[in-house]
């Protein structure tokens, strides 16, 4: 992996399953947002803006593929990536993998805006922000 990359692990725990015995689709967003949250941690300056709490990267748009089961005690890893930057809004492309095989067991692309906390508006990702971000843009 390149350090565009984030890559996250996390094991198959038995409250992650269905009554069919497989990782609920809803887990799946859980373990997502948690490997965008690695993403923005690994890069300081990024994770600095959210954390001053006058903007935050809100999630508009979720496109998700389920593509194989995963199980109790399957060892798993997030792998995200930053694959657009427009002016308005950003694409992160995000894949589930079983660690013992590299099959994807889940694939997402996420559109997020950036929101000005205080006015509830989505705001240009322009400025700091954006040079910061143009070089984590994986094609």
């Amino acid at each position: 992996m390149d350090d565009r990359r984030s890559t996250i692990s996390l094991r198959v725990r038995g409250y992650h399953l269905d009554g069919y015995g497989h990782v609920n689709n809803a887990r799946y967003l859980e373990f997502l947002e948690e490997g965008r949250w690695s993403f923005f941690d690994e890069r300081p300056a990024l994770g600095e803006v959210v954390r001053r709490g006058e903007v935050a990267f809100v999630v508009v748009n979720l496109n998700i593929d389920y593509r194989r089961a995963a199980t109790a005690g399957d060892e798993l890893e997030v792998v995200t990536a930053l694959a657009e930057l427009g002016s308005r809004s950003a694409r992160m492309h995000q894949e589930v993998r079983r660690a013992r095989d590299g099959k994807t067991v889940a694939s997402a692309d996420i559109t997020f805006v950036l929101l000005d906390v205080a006015t509830n508006k989505a705001v240009s990702i322009s400025g700091d922000l954006y040079e910061a971000l143009v070089p984590l843009v994986v094609e």
